[in-house]
């Protein structure tokens, strides 16, 4: 087939591709195959300079399995004496996906190279002499002995118990040759050693999402998309987000997760919860707004905070929200400024019902009757709010703050909205309204 017509087809959206794809000849295939560097995406280019590990860290469908494999021909082919290992969680993974699968190494060879692969044995010899060896990391000790001059290790997340280990041996292993190499390829999940070899020198890392692969059908990526997007689940598997867990969070993201609303009730009050900036060009604006349903129960509507603006802007931000949910109060920290706040408010909209609220509490010793609420099913999330939500699940019980930025200025503001809407007298310990 002449260079123009796969050059066309590379430009092809990939469900007509595909199909097109499906009627080339057997020869036509090999070679469209084979034109890695034509129809790779940018996430999957070796990255320049030198490295000693390259992780790749991203979401389902990413690519990160054929940038491994490819990585791995490409060292065999330089390096005829070459010795590399295939480190997957046990040898059936290792076989059925890095060895084996769609995007593997016996897919991804050139049709004149005659890969032998001893499946009983889990070696993988090249034509030219190089020799690949799969290892399991639920054995570490299948690493202790041999050298090696590079290293594919795949779904790094899921190693298991054997996992610090492994990877400890396989290190070991990484003396031979002038530059040894180690290709990580994963979906993240929070861990240990996740997080020791992000923080290793000489990592570069790679980061990447589902959708950030051009060449996978437009009606997949809207399908998970519609299905997942912003839970745990979809930020983890299709956005490649590090979701860590903290101990002793008060929220948890299992308990957000199970708190989504379907269908909304009819919706008797409406509150804007604000929890303002110290200053300007620092902390967010916490703006959250919550409604009270005619079943009893509490639906965090939206998450409209602000990052870095004028007083002005976000005191505007507020009423807007307020206005967007035809609110019945706002209700606003007065610790950060007292009457200023008010009175800032108020110039955006001199008929907004607000309400200061003093904190004689901590953001965390405030935030625990309201996760309470959540675990008894009393509040519902309509909609996902990455953001606030990351937030939620970094207030500790018994006090303190682990979850992203300086302060949960967003979580904040949507405690101070469900104490008005939910805990009534019994918030009113924490809260002394002026």
């Amino acid at each position: 087939m002449a260079n123009d017509a796969f050059e066309r087809l590379l430009t092809y959206p990939p469900d007509k591709r595909a199909d097109a794809i499906r009627a080339l000849s057997t020869p036509q295939k090999r070679e469209y195959g084979e034109r890695w560097w034509q129809w790779a995406h940018r996430g999957q280019a070796e990255p320049e300079g030198d490295w000693r590990i390259w992780l790749i860290r991203a979401g389902r469908g990413f690519g990160k399995t054929r940038a491994g494999a490819e990585w791995v021909l490409a060292r065999a082919r330089a390096h005829p004496e070459a010795r590399i290992a295939l480190v997957g969680a046990n040898e059936a993974d290792v076989q059925r996906v890095m060895v084996e699968g769609e995007g593997g190494l016996l897919a991804a060879a050139r049709v004149d190279e005659e890969l032998v692969w001893h499946r009983t044995t889990g070696t993988l010899r090249f034509p030219n002499g190089a020799q690949a060896q799969v290892y399991s990391a639920a054995a570490p000790d299948g690493l202790r002995g041999p050298e090696h001059h590079f290293a594919w290790c795949d779904e790094l997340a899921k190693w298991g118990r054997g996992g610090q280990a492994a990877w400890d041996n396989l290190a070991m292993t990484l003396r031979v040759g002038e530059m040894p190499q180690t290709v990580v390829t994963t979906t993240p999940r929070p861990g240990k050693l996740m997080r020791m070899v992000m923080a290793l020198p000489g990592v570069h890392e790679t980061l990447g999402k589902t959708r950030d692969n051009p060449w996978l059908p437009a009606s997949f990526v809207e399908a998970m998309t519609a299905q997942y997007a912003g839970s745990r689940l979809g930020r983890q598997e299709l956005d490649g987000e590090m979701l860590d867990q903290v101990e002793g969070a008060l929220w948890t993201r299992d308990l957000l997760d199970a708190c989504r609303a379907g269908e909304l009730p009819e919706l008797a009050r409406r509150i804007i919860g604000v929890d303002p900036p110290a200053g300007i060009g620092g902390d967010s604006c916490g703006i959250v707004a919550a409604a009270l349903g005619r079943d009893g129960k509490a639906y965090v509507l939206e998450d409209a905070s602000v990052h870095g603006v004028s007083p002005e802007r976000w005191a505007h931000a507020v009423a807007a929200c307020a206005a967007r949910h035809d609110a019945d109060r706002v209700v606003a920290e007065k610790n950060q400024g007292g009457a200023m706040v008010k009175a800032v408010l108020l110039g955006a909209d001199s008929n907004l019902p607000v309400t200061l609220v003093h904190a004689s509490q901590g953001k965390a010793a405030r935030a625990e009757p309201v996760s309470l609420l959540y675990e008894g099913g009393k509040v519902l999330h309509a909609g996902a709010f990455p953001a606030l939500e990351d937030e939620l699940c970094g207030l500790v019980m018994g006090g303190g703050y682990e979850g992203p930025g300086r302060s949960p200025d967003r979580a904040d503001a949507l405690v101070w909205a469900l104490h008005e809407l939910m805990l009534g007298r019994r918030g009113k310990a924490a809260i002394r309204v002026l």
